[in-house]
């Protein structure tokens, strides 16, 4: 296991509440865009890998898909197989995957490949999971990340707040971009397509930023709770100020979120 895979096992662990009820939400955007990109439909074998709670799974249930589904925390892979109770859940690491080879029609990842130590070995493990002619779709965030997922790093920024050598930046970084991430998805898969998706995003600031930043929900997250009351308090305040020119009027606010979507084919 890579350095990276490592200190993402140590990330996520033990926190599925608090990603389900904040950032699960936004990723949520994605998911019918996911299957529609898949071909996923009633009676198609689908693996939803990197479930999280379980939102992928679950719409692809309501499809009428036969769904397996899997994560690398054991917490998450608890609250998806809780959410969706007809998917079989299972606790799995890229690039390891229990399944035999060509099991699926359709093979899906809602910002998953992103947190992988090595893409390219990732890809491969989905592609044997494929049948032939199946699809793989997955999303990525754009990199480096802006709008929406940027906007506790801004404030951090703006503080001044340094950025800790033994936090690693994601593999991924090199791919996070339309072009570069179908040459990748080109490099296992045929007929490949990549999307961009660009939305709005409503939520309450102060619930985003407990549910987000201060339950240390990604790597944000991790660095900011390492800081003092005092500088906390200060990026804080700054993370406000970045978010007044998007109020929405109603306690919320709508900030940009931009994303990508590639599709291929085994």
């Amino acid at each position: 296991m890579t350095t990276f895979d490592a200190y993402e096992r140590e990330l996520w662990a033990g926190r599925a509440e608090a990603y389900e009820q904040g950032f699960a939400r936004l990723s949520g955007c994605t998911v019918e865009r996911l299957l529609d990109a898949a071909g996923v439909r009633a009676g198609h074998r689908v693996l939803d890998v990197g479930t999280g709670p379980g939102p992928v799974a679950a719409a692809a249930t309501r499809r009428g898909a036969q769904v397996s589904a899997v994560d690398a925390e054991p917490e998450m892979a608890e609250t998806a197989a809780r959410n969706v109770p007809g998917a079989d859940v299972r606790v799995a690491v890229l690039p390891e995957l229990p399944f035999d080879d060509a099991s699926f029609d359709a093979v899906v990842g809602n910002f998953v490949i992103n947190h992988v130590g090595e893409p390219v070995t990732a890809l491969e493990a989905l592609r044997r999971v494929l049948r032939p002619g199946g699809a793989l779709a997955l999303t990525c965030w754009t990199m480096p990340g802006s709008g929406v997922l940027a906007l506790v790093r801004e404030a951090m920024d703006e503080v001044g707040v340094p950025w800790p050598e033994d936090v690693p930046v994601s593999p991924f970084m090199e791919y996070g971009r339309p072009g570069a991430f179908g040459e990748l998805m080109g490099r296992v898969l045929r007929d490949v397509s990549v999307e961009e998706l660009d939305w709005e995003f409503e939520f309450e600031p102060e619930d985003w930023w407990r549910t987000g930043a201060m339950a240390r929900v990604g790597s944000n997250g991790v660095v900011l709770t390492r800081q003092d009351p005092a500088t906390i308090a200060r990026v804080k305040d700054a993370y406000d100020r970045i978010l007044r020119p998007y109020a929405a009027g109603n306690g919320t606010v709508r900030v940009p979120a931009h994303a990508l979507l590639a599709r291929g084919v085994r």
